[in-house]
Formats: C-alpha cells, sequence, structure tokens
C-alpha cells in the first residue's frame, strides 16, 4: 500500500488497529489525535489488572498495538482555526477512518458528506458498534459488550449452570479481529475505486464481527428456527471420539487434541503412549466400536496423558501424524517456533530507543514479514504534517496560540 494515505480520526483500539494493519502494509497513516486530550486510550494506565506501560518507559502495548507505523498530529477539530488544515489533509488522502458516534461526527463537519464535498474520491470508512443503520446506530459500543455479548461468543463459552459469565480470553479481543476485518474492507474498496472510478463507504460493526465469528452456530440456529439446545460436552473427548477435546498433562498443563479422524488415529496414539494393546482391545478394534465405547476411551485417555508432564508429552505427540496442539500463555506464544520463523514476531524501536517485540497482523506478501516502526508519541509529527501540507512556521505559530494545534 505504498503510496496510499489514511487520514484516521479514531481512538481506542477497533478502528485504530485497522490503520495499523494498513501501516503494516506500507500506507502512510495520519493519525489525528485531540490536540489536548490525544487518543483516549493514552489515558488508561492499568487494563487487566496490569499496568500498561513499563517503568521509567515510553512503551505501552495497548498504544504501540494498534497504532505502530503511523504518524500523530494534535489538532482540536473542534476549533475553526483547525478546519483549514482538516480540509489540507482530507483533500490529500484517499481513506478516512474513523469511530466517531454520528452525533461527534456531526459536531465536528467530519461526516460523509463534509468529507465528500473536500474530497468526492475518498473512501470513507466507519466503525461502529451496532452498525450505521438501525435503532442503535447512534449507540457506542465496546469489544466486551458489542462483539462479545451481543455477538453470542459469552454465551457459546460460558458452561450451563455456570455462576459467572466467562470474559474475553485476551484484552482488545474482538477489536483486533475488527481492527483486521475493516483493513480487508478498505483493500477491497481502494480496488473497487481503482477498477470503477467509485469511491465505497465502509462500514464494520462490532456486533457484525461478532456475529461472523460465531456464524456457524447463529445459521445453526437460524435453520432450526429457535435457540439450539444446551449440550454439556463430555468432561473427556467427544460424544464419539476420544481423541478430540483437552487433556490434562501430570504437571497441570493441557493438550487439546483434534485428531478428527478416531480410526485411523487410535492405534497410533496406542502405540506413542506404549499402551499398544488397547489397539488391538475389542472395545475399541475398528471405527464403529470406537466411537460406540468413546466414553470409556476417553476416561483412559485422560489416565494416559494424566501420566506424564507436558514436556514429555510435546516430545511423544511430536513423532505422530495426528493433530493436536500445546495450550499456551501469552508469554508462551510470543515465544511460538512457527510464528517467529514466520516473522510474525517482529522486532520494534520504542521511542527511548529500547529494542522491543511485537505480533504483526496474520498476513504477509510474498512472504516478507512486516517491517514495524514504533508507535508515535502524542501529536509527534504535528509540524511535519503541517509543513507537508503548506503551513508555514507563523501560521504554525498561530495554530497552536489558537489551541488548534499542538
Amino acid at each position: 500500500m505504498e503510496g496510499v494515505r489514511v487520514l484516521e480520526v479514531a481512538q481506542f483500539t477497533f478502528v485504530p488497529a485497522a490503520g495499523a494493519v494498513l501501516a503494516d502494509w506500507g500506507a502512510d497513516v495520519i493519525k489525528i489525535e485531540h490536540a489536548e486530550r490525544g487518543d483516549a486510550q493514552r489515558g488508561l494506565t492499568r487494563v487487566l489488572g496490569l499496568p500498561t506501560a513499563g517503568e521509567d518507559s515510553t512503551f505501552s502495548p495497548i498504544m504501540e498495538g494498534p497504532n505502530r507505523g503511523k504518524r500523530s498530529i494534535g489538532l482540536a477539530l473542534e476549533k475553526p482555526a483547525a478546519r483549514a488544515v482538516f480540509e489540507k489533509l482530507v483533500a490529500a488522502s484517499d481513506v478516512l477512518l474513523t469511530n466517531f458516534l454520528p452525533e461527534a461526527r456531526a459536531k465536528l463537519n467530519i461526516d460523509l458528506d463534509d468529507v465528500r464535498a473536500i474530497n468526492p474520491d475518498i473512501v470513507y470508512v466507519r466503525g461502529s458498534g451496532f452498525g450505521a443503520r438501525g435503532p442503535e446506530s447512534d449507540k457506542g459500543g465496546y469489544d466486551s459488550t458489542a462483539f462479545w455479548a451481543r455477538g453470542g461468543s459469552a454465551a457459546g463459552v460460558t458452561p450451563p449452570g455456570a455462576d459467572r459469565m466467562m470474559r474475553m480470553p485476551a484484552g482488545a479481543y474482538g477489536d483486533s479481529m475488527g481492527g483486521m476485518t475493516i483493513a480487508g474492507g478498505i483493500a477491497a474498496a481502494l480496488y473497487s475505486r481503482q477498477v470503477t472510478g467509485e469511491p465505497s463507504v465502509v462500514d464494520v460493526s462490532l456486533l457484525g464481527v461478532g456475529a461472523w465469528t460465531t456464524q456457524y452456530t447463529v445459521n445453526q440456529a437460524l435453520m432450526v428456527g429457535g435457540p439450539l439446545p444446551v449440550r454439556e460436552q463430555p468432561r473427556h473427548g467427544s460424544r464419539t471420539n476420544p481423541l478430540v477435546g483437552a487433556y490434562r498433562t501430570a504437571d497441570g498443563r493441557w493438550l487439546e487434541l483434534a485428531m478428527l479422524q478416531p480410526g485411523r488415529y487410535w492405534p497410533e496414539f496406542c502405540r506413542l503412549s506404549g499402551r499398544e494393546e488397547l489397539a488391538t482391545d475389542e472395545r475399541f478394534g475398528d471405527v464403529e466400536a470406537l466411537m460406540e465405547n468413546a466414553a470409556t476411551a476417553a476416561e483412559l485417555v485422560a489416565e494416559i496423558i494424566a501420566s506424564r508432564t507436558f514436556a514429555e508429552w510435546i516430545e511423544i505427540l511430536a513423532q505422530g501424524e495426528g493433530q493436536w496442539s500445546a495450550v499456551q500463555d501469552a508469554w508462551e506464544v510470543g515465544q511460538d517456533p512457527s510464528l517467529r520463523a514466520n516473522g510474525l514476531i517482529a522486532p520494534v524501536v520504542d521511542a527511548d530507543g529500547r529494542g522491543r517485540e511485537l505480533v504483526t497482523n496474520p498476513v504477509q506478501f510474498d512472504q516478507t514479514p512486516a517491517e514495524l516502526t514504533r508507535a508515535p508519541q502524542f501529536a509527534e509529527h504535528t509540524d511535519e504534517i503541517l509543513r507537508e501540507s503548506g503551513v508555514d512556521d507563523d501560521e504554525l505559530i498561530q495554530l497552536k496560540i489558537d489551541g488548534a494545534a499542538t
């Protein structure tokens, strides 16, 4: 996307994450932050019980993840003196990306008609909680509400009879998926503009992304015409396959088995685990018997897995062809050898000159890893961007005196 300019009027993670992906892909992304307050996410000092930045450091993953590779300008869009600068930026951009609510967009004169009056060819992109139309089009939402709760994920992972709802497994979980979705929509819109000459309006909602992630179950419910029956899964294995599901090792770690062809992989598992006799046991001797006696077989698999440590099983299962995976925590994901072999954990130098690492977006072109640069400090590039826009030094100083830029 070299040569594509994206103007971002957004904050938090959902929509800014799309800008980060586009920056990974080579776009010039200019982030407009309020001249006094900046992106509201900069004010979060603790998330999920942990500090958002290290001691004596400007490096904050909550900002670096969704904002790496961008340039930041501090601009108070509500001040008339900032309007000329905003219009120059719009005129020079291919995409305007925002998650401001309709009322705020109207108040700031950054709505579709306002922007298209400046640049009729711009791709206009709105990220929302619940969609651009309907009774909740002016309602704000976060991924915990619109994506996780309303989109079906929370109900899908909360066990029947639980005394509390399961929470999202990571910060900005739905926001990150939503940002990736928006980036794909923008790429399609830019292609469409190139082919047809017509710019698009792109809308992505957290609710829509949430429904898409649970679409298989939602589609089933639509097919049967009502809520799906509550099915409590067996403790071990599935109802017809002992080699599907999570099993705990001797040292309390977990392995996820997904050997969907039990007849094919049962003899291999028995051999690797040192229990060859189970492969010829009449209860499990062919695929029909194994499926019929899956519950009994699953209890045996649980005992077998529980007899060795996590590290031992990693070595043992790696010798077979059946599908399985270690259940990894956040640190282990960051060290994952396949992620690193594919350049999906990338180095970046922070504002203090220290080497750091960040997860890249999962899309690669021509097997070339993304080269990351850090997120901008608040309003770090204001002077640079203003001068690029033709603002001379006297005008720049006046904008700062007026409080329109910082």
